[in-house]
């Protein structure tokens, strides 16, 4: 073990850096007023409550064509977030705001993913937030992924989790402690699934490590869980919007949000999983059963194409910044 020179430092970061999965463009970060684009110098103090607490909430949404998707929704869930555990946005959602477009017009690219964080700040090793003067904003902009079904046309496998389910308190509000949601994604993978969906004491399916999980029913009823138990996602309440068009023209009977029984699953007419990056996945099996025919269905298929012109071509939900 050796000191480090402080004029040493910036190659030491460099040279300790594993590769990412995908390009980080721009960091931003309120302490500084100012970004980086070089990977190595997007740091976070580790007094800051968010490394060491994982004190603060964040929202993640897409750039397409140089437009920023569903961007109100996302900033104002943030904001819902932020008043639930206490965090306040001292310049305000307008401020805020002015603040992302800022950033992406900076980072200058047209197709990209985005990580706005509200930290705690940084200010003390211990556990109260009063520790921390104020509030931090970081925002990353980063390589934007490509949608489930892009990748995997033949449909998704999901399975029941075994991790103990967030109460509804913290299941509700976009924290950045997300240990829950990583060991879902760990045991996906460790199980060879595409997604798994949490199940609660009362036989009620929750979410999954980062998607909302819905059913078709066989009478043609879009159901999703509760929102007083699982988080508002923004891709799954946009679909549901989406979805009315599918109701008008017969191919769905009604759109719903109510408790979904696990058994609602094996006898679903489809199973369909959603997120910001992933858009709408089709599930063809649970629990290694398959989902009605074990191919993708047509309700599903339907809303993915229709939020994928929707993300193109809406004009009232694409800010442009470019």
């Amino acid at each position: 073990m050796n000191a480090i020179d402080p004029s040493a430092f910036v190659d030491v970061l460099r040279a300790s850096r594993p590769a990412a999965k995908v390009p980080y463009y721009l960091f931003y970060s309120g302490l500084w007023d100012g970004y980086v684009t070089d990977p190595a110098l997007m740091v976070v103090p580790f007094d800051d409550h968010l490394v060491h607490r994982g004190d603060g909430v964040f929202e993640s949404f897409k750039c397409v064509e140089g437009a920023a998707y569903n961007l109100d929704a996302h900033l104002q869930r943030l904001l819902r977030s932020a008043h639930q555990v206490g965090l306040t946005v001292s310049k305000g959602p307008e401020a805020l705001r002015a603040k992302v477009l800022e950033v992406l017009k900076a980072a200058g690219q047209p197709e990209c993913s985005v990580r706005v964080i509200l930290a705690r700040g940084p200010g003390g090793m211990g556990v109260a937030p009063a520790e921390s003067p104020r509030p931090v904003l970081y925002i990353l902009v980063y390589g934007a992924g490509r949608p489930f079904m892009e990748r995997k046309p033949q449909g998704a496998a999901l399975l029941r989790s075994r991790i103990p389910v967030k109460p509804p308190f913290f299941a509700t509000v976009k924290i950045c402690n997300y240990m829950a949601n990583a060991l879902m994604a760990q045991e996906a993978r460790d199980r060879e699934a595409d997604f798994v969906v949490g199940v609660d004491e009362s036989g009620h399916i929750t979410e999954g490590a980062v998607e909302n999980v819905g059913i078709v029913t066989h009478a043609g009823r879009l159901v999703f869980p509760q929102l007083d138990t699982v988080l508002a996602g923004t891709t799954m309440l946009r679909v549901a919007e989406l979805a009315r068009q599918l109701e008008a023209d017969g191919r769905l009977s009604a759109v719903d949000f109510r408790p979904i029984r696990e058994e609602e699953l094996a006898g679903a007419a489809e199973i369909l999983a959603v997120g910001t990056t992933l858009n709408v996945a089709s599930v063809v099996s649970y629990e290694g059963r398959p989902v009605g025919d074990g191919t993708p269905g047509p309700v599903g298929s339907a809303l993915n194409e229709l939020l994928l012109r929707d993300t193109r071509e809406n004009p009232s939900l694409r800010t442009h910044y470019l």
